[in-house]
């Protein structure tokens, strides 16, 4: 993740209610000071879950393209380099209905802690592992944390959220999620990517991101139970914002790991190839609060459907500006800005079409499908890369994006533009 990974919603598993505030028969109603709908917003605990998230998307950003360089250097196939990210996928859908369990059972912030800290050892250790084979238990472990702390951060940020202004605050989340992601590439560009240097910051950057959601511990909003377990059913009542899950969970978790080798694929060093994801990043933190402003005013089956076809042009134009270095780039700061859009208006989607119980289980089938994605992303442009070099990987992606606007398109066609 997931990877990965961002709500505006109150849960990523079926057991978290949608409404952490509501009256629950048995438990203490939670002071009044910690309802956002009706109250100031907690600032502090906002800023604290929005910092520690940002030092998290740094070392993601770091790592993920790191460990795919130094997979790739080590003689690995860009094929068995998709396989060994899409365990992350693995991972987020093992471990998703074990999140209100562990927050229940230590603390929320607690997981958070002790899952920032299993990221940083497991990412100490891709360093001195050496056999390929290890590299897969390593990245399940990496990846279950990962998806503990988006999942935790973004139940978080979705108590925090006031109903009216769900998609601006989803959009400030995401923005600084992607200003995290923007800099790991950077710091690879300036360290390159031997030895044990560039892991070692990455380590560092994840226990630091510890410091501020220590410092909000006990503030964090009661987990409820309920919730709709049946989660297909979601699937068929809002198949755009779920598939847009799945079509950015596949893009996002496959373009961060086979990004860098297409770079090299097609002549760039290491450092600059680095850059690319970066370049995605930018464009994410430029356009989030933008597209979280609109998803809160215009049509989101139009802005989904508008999103995925800015997706498959801009990845059908890359062949033709790959020899541009700096085109190159701002092919991906327009596209990928644009197609992040998936996440927060299919939350955002969601979140007005669903309440309740609902709501919660919605939000899960949401996460399960980003998992999926990063199942199918990863594996995909990693075949694209091997079987048609070196643009067969800017072909796969316009293919993913290419189903879902006719799939999108045939349903609009069908039953309208709706909501």
């Amino acid at each position: 993740m997931d990877q990965t990974s961002r709500q505006t919603v109150a849960s990523m598993s079926p057991s978290i209610a949608a409404d952490p505030y509501a009256a629950v028969p048995g438990r203490p109603m939670p002071h009044e000071e910690h309802r956002p709908p009706d109250g100031p917003t907690d600032i502090w605990a906002l800023a604290a879950v929005i910092s520690g998230i940002t030092g998290v998307g740094a070392a993601l950003s770091l790592s993920l393209p790191l460990l795919s360089i130094v997979l790739e250097q080590r003689g690995v196939s860009p094929m068995l380099v998709g396989i060994n990210t899409a365990t992350g996928g693995i991972a987020a859908i093992v471990i998703l209905p074990f999140v209100t369990t562990l927050a229940k059972q230590f603390g929320t912030s607690r997981v958070i802690v002790m899952a920032f800290i299993a990221m940083s050892v497991t990412l100490m250790g891709f360093h001195v592992t050496h056999t390929f084979a290890l590299w897969f238990p390593l990245r399940f472990v990496f990846s279950a944390s990962v998806t503990l702390i988006f999942a935790l951060t973004e139940f978080w940020i979705g108590c925090l959220a006031p109903p009216t202004r769900r998609g601006f605050v989803v959009g400030i989340y995401t923005a600084f999620l992607s200003i995290g992601i923007s800099m790991g590439p950077l710091i690879l560009a300036l360290v390159g990517t031997q030895g044990v240097l560039p892991f070692a910051i990455g380590a560092s950057a994840i226990l630091a991101a510890t410091v501020p959601v220590l410092f909000v511990s006990g503030r964090e909003p009661v987990l409820p139970t309920g919730g709709q377990k049946n989660l297909l059913r979601f699937v068929a009542m809002a198949p755009l914002a779920l598939f847009a899950a799945l079509v950015f969970g596949a893009v996002e978790s496959g373009g961060t790991a086979i990004l860098p080798l297409y770079g090299t694929a097609i002549g760039l060093a290491a450092s600059h190839s680095v850059v690319l994801v970066s370049a995605v990043a930018l464009g994410n933190i430029i356009s989030q609060i933008p597209i979280g402003y609109l998803a809160d005013r215009v049509n989101r089956r139009v802005l989904l459907l508008g999103s995925a076809t800015v997706g498959a042009c801009g990845a059908l134009l890359i062949p033709l500006v790959s020899d541009h270095y700096f085109v190159l780039l701002a092919v991906l700061f327009v596209t990928g800005g644009i197609v992040t859009g998936l996440y927060t208006i299919g939350l955002t989607q969601l979140g007005s079409r669903f309440s309740g119980s609902d709501l919660a289980s919605a939000n899960a089938a949401f996460v399960m499908m980003y998992a999926f994605g990063m199942l199918i992303g990863p594996v995909s442009l990693g075949a694209g890369l091997e079987m048609i070099p070196p643009h067969g990987f800017a072909l796969a992606i316009a293919v993913i994006f290419g189903i879902y606007v006719l799939l999108g398109s045939f349903r609009i066609l069908h039953d309208g533009v709706g909501d």
